[in-house]
């Protein structure tokens, strides 16, 4: 199997972490990467080094304000008097703000607000860069993807919660949809979008929401106590094509993989050209936020059931923050996929 990685990931290094009112370390790290290039040399795989994406190919997707603040934030906020390191949003404008204004945000205050979803999103000097480089990775196993292969893209940092305006969740350029219009622009008819992080895919499934050519399907953590808490839930359909199959809290390997059934039945119901996996291993029995407990044996299983479908597919690496399990797990997974 083909794989990407690009070393300007190591470029993004937040700090900033709010958790239940305390600040701890940030999970979203350079280690995670190199755990997961460990797990690929143990399957003798090289990842490849594709180009960045450029702006105007994150902007396929992407507003181009959301993408000009990315750009001129760290300047803008290293200009303020006492900034911190970081840029972090001290607010974000509620629904009756936004009703009731029509000025758009120019001060870098405002504009951290508005562009992005909550606080787990720190904005360094390196994140563009780092940000357009997973994109390019994503964009990478797109392409054998389009040509009939199978790819994994080491995307770092992840993308599946960042919206077409709004960054959140680790979150900046949407990988995973990015590779999924990327299949689209290459010819497919209809592309599938798989998304097994143990956190919803609310970005992707804000992204392709009123589209019936990308079938979005995400299987994660019940979202009535775990992020992104208020979308995720069963019933959210957008134009038709969006299924959400939230599990309880704490489940395993029976009830995940149930799911993934489902999921794999609606697939099929889709008959899509394509496919792109959106893989977090978050949903490990190793996670530090321990929401559920999937086996590196479900992992596996997983994998030989996905690949089964016979499609192309591009997969792109999302959450997973138990360092010292990622290697192995992606050993497990692309070991298992049936090429």
């Amino acid at each position: 199997m083909h794989a990407f990685h690009h070393p300007a990931e190591a470029l993004h290094t937040p700090q900033f972490f709010l958790m239940r009112g305390r600040l701890r370390a940030n999970y979203e790290i350079p280690a995670r990467a190199a755990a997961l290039r460990a797990g690929l040399a143990a399957l003798n795989i090289t990842p490849i080094t594709p180009p960045p994406a450029t702006i105007a190919e994150a902007a396929r997707l992407h507003s181009q304000p959301y993408l000009d603040f990315l750009a001129t934030a760290p300047a803008a906020w290293a200009a303020l008097p006492e900034a911190g390191p970081e840029i972090v949003p001290n607010i974000h404008p509620s629904p009756e703000m936004l009703a009731q204004t029509t000025t758009t945000p120019a001060h870098i205050i405002a504009q951290t607000g508005f562009f992005t979803a909550d606080n787990a999103c720190p904005i360094g000097p390196g994140t563009l860069e780092a940000a357009l480089s997973a994109a390019g990775c994503a964009l990478a196993a797109a392409e054998i993807a389009a040509q009939g292969g199978s790819a994994y893209a080491l995307c770092r940092p992840p993308g599946h919660h960042a919206y077409a305006a709004r960054a959140g969740g680790h979150c900046y350029i949407n990988n995973t949809a990015l590779a999924a219009q990327r299949l689209r622009d290459a010819g497919a008819t209809r592309v599938a979008v798989l998304d097994i992080d143990s956190h919803h895919g609310n970005g992707t499934q804000g992204i392709f929401w009123d589209r019936t050519d990308v079938l979005t399907i995400s299987i994660h953590a019940d979202p009535a106590r775990y992020y992104p808490w208020y979308v995720g839930f069963a019933g959210e359909t957008g134009a038709g094509e969006n299924l959400n199959l939230p599990v309880a809290f704490g489940s395993g390997d029976d009830v995940w993989l149930a799911a993934l059934d489902a999921a794999l039945a609606r697939l099929r119901a889709f008959r899509p050209d394509a496919l792109v996996v959106a893989l977090g291993f978050d949903a490990s029995e190793h996670e530090p936020l321990a929401a559920l407990s999937v086996t590196a044996d479900g992992f596996g299983r997983a994998a030989t059931a996905i690949s089964a479908l016979g499609l192309p597919t591009a997969i792109c690496q999302e959450g997973g923050y138990a360092v010292e399990h990622l290697g192995p797990l992606l050993q497990r997974f692309l070991g298992a996929w049936n090429t």
